[in-house]
């Protein structure tokens, strides 16, 4: 860890408010908040199915991330040295999360785009946002570097597994395929009971029964004119917007014995909202067309 804090220091040597603001926008790009865009996006403008597995691996990603941040139980450089903490940051350091969903998540649109250029910007992207995070005195280097090899391992097992999990997924019953959906997330809840993961297993539970649905009674096409893109993204996303924030300022706060089962159940309704409950609503509203054929699961 020293040589890590030395390398900290001599990179903060530079640091100013410019490259500050630079590193901290680097940073965001892994924050919760910007998935919460990011992936709505994907789902309702770009391809659905590429929005449903990128959603799903990436939930799964951080449920990892989170267990083995509590395995582990390192500190931050800033634990260690309070004056190189140039950001906000909770919890254990090791791995990094963002370096982690940085691979997973670009990783993923760079396989579905099949671009050599892409793939570049990709690491590119990826390697920035794992310094900025050095840079901001909220991760080890070596936090970084564990995080960059954890979400390249979950980016090749995803490679290998897609085609075989979908056709399994594909031949299974309505009712099973909604079972699965909300089992599997609370099993690996109460297996790991804490705020991160009630986050990212409610979301979970919420996209999975929400696909499974979506799948059998709603024909969605991300296609249209620029004009129904942009409207979609406003109104879907104001609509979660108001399901994340409105929903934490009447539910339990931190401190209830009740807090983390609403806390799932908030997440829970963001990931229905936008596997089915925005697709649905795009339809009726005639944001929508029908698509030609089912693209995902």
């Amino acid at each position: 860890m020293q040589w890590g804090l030395d390398l900290i220091i001599a990179i903060q040597r530079f640091h100013g408010p410019a490259l500050d603001g630079i590193f901290r926008a680097f940073s965001f790009m892994g924050e919760e908040e910007f998935y919460l865009f990011l992936l709505p996006f994907l789902f309702w403008c770009v391809d659905f199915g590429l929005g449903a597995r990128l959603a799903i691996l990436f939930l799964l990603s951080s449920y990892l991330n989170a267990d083995l941040k509590d395995l582990f139980h390192e500190p931050r450089p800033f634990d260690m040295m309070p004056s190189v903490q140039l950001s906000s940051a909770e919890g254990h350091g090791l791995p990094s999360g963002h370096a982690q969903s940085s691979v997973v998540v670009w990783g993923s649109i760079a396989a579905w785009v099949r671009k050599r250029r892409f793939w570049v910007a990709t690491v590119v992207l990826a390697v920035l946002i794992g310094f900025s995070r050095i840079y901001l005195g909220v991760h080890f280097p070596t936090d970084v570097l564990a995080g960059w090899a954890i979400g390249g391992g979950l980016l090749v097992l995803y490679l290998a597994m897609q085609s075989w999990t979908e056709r399994k997924l594909e031949g299974l019953s309505l009712g099973f395929q909604v079972l699965v959906g909300v089992a599997v997330p609370i099993v690996l809840f109460l297996v790991h009971p804490v705020k991160d993961t009630a986050n990212t297993l409610g979301a979970l539970a919420g996209l999975g029964v929400g696909l499974a649905l979506a799948r059998r009674h709603i024909s969605f096409s991300t296609g249209g004119p620029r004009r129904e893109h942009i409207v979609r993204f406003i109104l879907g996303g104001a609509i979660a917007l108001a399901l994340y924030l409105g929903l934490k300022a009447v539910f339990p706060g931190e401190g209830s014995a009740f807090y983390l089962a609403f806390r799932f159940l908030r997440y829970g309704l963001v990931g229905a909202w936008v596997s089915l409950g925005a697709p649905w609503t795009f339809r009726r509203v005639g944001l929508a067309a029908e698509a030609e054929r089912h693209i995902w699961f």
